[in-house]
């Protein structure tokens, strides 16, 4: 991201880039200000944007070689086309010929960077992976939103309202809205404020039934229970999310047992630094064969709802009840 700035700042610009990763905040904005520093404010004949796989390359390359018009050069936007995973080979040769008065930007979820359309993009301008940003990014990111807007908050604070809202920064944008709409007329946000209006994550909420299971605090996981069905989560949806938790607590306790770290355990869990840390410390409340054993209730409890054996609402409280007993 810092020759991305680097470029943004100094005005002086690749003919391509290619922003992909799994960050859709960072592929937005960054989409945004290259747009407002490359071409003048509502010029609307000079910018182009191709959305899907079925975007037509002889297109595109007819007008990529359409001079701009009154003015200094012209952009064309691609998002999520695919062609750097297959059908991008013309695309390929064409960049290497293309008018210097051309600028390409490509904006994708996955790339293959085997792909000849890769090597083209990356031999004549600039490729960024633009992914799950860790915990302290997003410590220091949020810190940077809250004192933009005059405000505080305490670093536990800040590590609670991460734990409750999740990492998609997307999602954190919205929630601190809210936080600096209803507490407008103070400066420091408290967690009493985050738990007034900000929205938990479901993720979130299985977690926090996991631990009051592991904590033995029965009153405490079936209040987490009613209150997602109250918020017309399905029952056997909750059920799935619990035993999809109960899995990776047992991965990430398989893990922590050969030796593993953190950062190794995330990368081979497929799962965020900072959730890998929070699994971590679950994950020591348990011995490996309890969360074998949960897991092989779970699939029980479905396969009694499935037959008709159990109604799925009170199967699963009764799982519950069984395992925070």
């Amino acid at each position: 991201m810092k020759n991305l700035n680097e470029d943004l700042k100094s005005g002086q610009f690749k003919q391509v880039y290619l922003l992909y990763g799994e960050e859709a905040y960072l592929k937005k904005q960054y989409k945004a200000r290259f747009i407002k520093a490359m071409l003048p404010e509502g010029d609307t004949m000079n910018y182009a944007c191709y959305e899907g796989k079925n975007t037509d390359i002889r297109e595109v390359i007819d007008l990529a070689e359409t001079l701009p018009f009154f003015a200094e050069r012209r952009l064309i936007v691609f998002e999520d086309t695919g062609f750097f995973k297959s059908s991008g080979g013309d695309l390929a040769d064409y960049i290497g010929e293309m008018p210097d008065t051309t600028y390409f930007i490509f904006i994708e979820n996955e790339v293959d960077k085997r792909s000849k359309l890769y090597k083209a993009v990356k031999a004549k301008g600039y490729i960024a992976e633009l992914g799950i940003q860790d915990e302290s990014t997003l410590r220091r990111w949020i810190q940077g939103l809250v004192a933009k807007e005059g405000r505080q908050m305490a670093p536990a604070d800040i590590t609670y309202f991460l734990n409750k809202v999740g990492t998609d920064m997307e999602n954190i944008t919205k929630e601190l809205e809210k936080l600096f709409c209803y507490a407008i007329d103070r400066d420091k946000l408290t967690r009493e404020d985050i738990d007034a209006v900000c929205t938990t994550q479901i993720t979130n909420h299985i977690f926090e039934m996991v631990n009051a299971v592991a904590a033995k605090q029965q009153r405490r996981a079936l209040d987490l229970y009613y209150d997602l069905l109250a918020l017309k989560e399905p029952p056997m949806r909750i059920l799935f999310l619990l035993i999809r938790e109960y899995r990776m607590l047992f991965q990430v306790k398989a893990l922590m047992q050969q030796g593993c770290g953190k950062k190794e355990i995330a990368a081979r869990a497929g799962i965020h630094p900072f959730a890998a840390g929070r699994y971590m410390e679950q994950a020591k409340k348990f011995r490996l064969e309890e969360l074998r054993d949960v897991m092989e209730e779970g699939a029980d409890t479905e396969e009694r709802v499935k037959t008709g054996f159990l109604a799925d609402s009170l199967a699963v409280e009764l799982f519950l009840v069984k395992h925070s007993a």
